[in-house]
């Protein structure tokens, strides 16, 4: 099993609570990392069909029976279980230690256990594999020396080696398909989305188009990247607005898209309001979209956005291992300057660009000198262009171009 960065902060925070739930979206390796961390025989995966061991219908029985340490995969298919589980816990008289829990939906699971178990659970949030897990890389990086450690010289980052990006983008993180050919990817990815048509959606919301909505999920795909428009998302498919939006929501909730809002601290009206989107695997979205291959996409007008997608959402791995996170944010005016993320952290902003270039130039960091210009009281630190470039080297006295997979 390949080390998940996450590993060693879900089991510190499990010595102190009573409860952790581990929540993402459905194949991303939830139960393999929590399976290994319980004895056997400890786990029980529900069903939305079947009455596991009688969970629905004696929820308090069933936990009597259960040892602990123990785990209890897929809870959002038996939310009953959640209200039991606090009485359980109080009567215990124990404090920590007890369940892991694991579901694919944070509409309903997280709002049942925030009502439920409020101060009694712990909430953790998995994604597909990051470039550093896939290939076992040390888990200290550009992020952590520059976020954490302060440092704005980053030449020590990089050895000249560069992986095959296409391919990464093209294939996505998803641990089912590490030892998959090429050609079975799309079969994969096929079955995917069938399966969290059928399950997961159903269990969060009543759709009751649900062809319609595997369209939409293909039109969110092709936005990754951009600024959503909210009143036309939808629109080419008919949809209005608000049902646009819940159908959006539900993605989120799903783990399929993430919302980045714009960076304000009310300072000036022309800053744009609209957040940004991103698809949370690039493989799933480029298998939506067509692109069947990464030859393919190294070509497609989409492969720009692709690459954004793939970087933030490196990003967003990373720190998901952090127990003190930064806000993410972007910026964009409506004279069209923009940086394509910022890291809120500790009181200091941190400016990110994403080109795919192997050489960025002085022309693609604009965005950084606006962001100063609109934000002067701010704490804003060097700021980086992620790119393809083999080594880190400073663009200006305070823009670094850094290789995506160093960070």
């Amino acid at each position: 099993m390949l080390h998940r960065f996450i590993q060693n902060r879900l089991e510190n925070v499990f010595r102190y609570f009573p409860c952790v739930l581990l929540t993402g979206a459905r194949q991303v390796g939830k139960t393999t990392l929590v399976k290994g961390l319980v004895p056997a025989g400890a786990m029980v995966t529900f069903d939305p069909v079947e009455d596991i061991r009688g969970a629905k219908a004696d929820p308090d029985l069933f936990l009597q029976q259960m040892p602990v340490p123990g785990f209890l995969d897929e809870v959002q298919f038996v939310p009953q279980v959640l209200a039991s589980l606090k009485r359980f816990v109080d009567a215990s008289g124990s404090r920590k230690s007890m369940f892991y829990l694991s579901g694919s939906q944070n509409l309903n699971v997280l709002r049942g256990a925030a009502e439920s178990m409020a101060g009694r659970v712990a909430v953790l949030d998995l994604y597909p594999l990051c470039y550093k897990e896939m290939f076992q890389k040390p888990e200290r990086g550009v992020l952590e020396a520059w976020l954490q450690e302060g440092s704005d010289d980053f030449s020590a980052f990089g050895d000249g080696s560069v992986p095959a990006l296409g391919r990464l983008m093209w294939r996505g993180g998803m641990p089912g398909i590490l030892e998959m050919p090429d050609e079975l990817i799309p079969d994969y990815f096929t079955g995917y989305m069938r399966t969290y048509i059928e399950r997961d959606v159903r269990t969060v919301a009543e759709i009751s188009n649900l062809t319609l909505f595997s369209r939409f999920v293909r039109l969110l795909s092709a936005l990754s990247a951009q600024e959503v428009n909210e009143s036309e998302l939808g629109r080419d498919l008919g949809i209005d607005r608000t049902t646009a939006l819940r159908w959006k929501n539900i993605c989120e909730a799903t783990y399929q898209w993430i919302s980045v809002p714009s960076f304000t601290r009310n300072a000036v009206k022309r800053i744009s309001g609209k957040s940004k989107g991103y698809f949370v695997d690039t493989g799933f979205l480029c298998q939506l979209q067509g692109i069947y291959s990464s030859e393919v996409l190294l070509s497609h007008p989409l492969c720009g956005h692709v690459f954004e997608s793939f970087v933030v959402m490196e990003i967003v791995k990373r720190i998901s291992a952090w127990s003190a996170r930064p806000q993410l944010y972007h910026y964009r005016t409506y004279a069209g300057a923009e940086v394509d993320l910022v890291l809120d952290y500790n009181g200091k902003l941190y400016p990110l660009e994403f080109k795919i270039a192997t050489h960025p130039t002085k022309k693609d960091i604009k965005g950084f000198a606006s962001f100063r210009e609109t934000f002067p009281q701010e704490n804003i630190a060097t700021g980086i262009v992620a790119c393809n470039t083999p080594m880190p080297y400073k663009l200006s006295d305070d823009v670094w171009a850094v290789p995506w997979w160093e960070l």
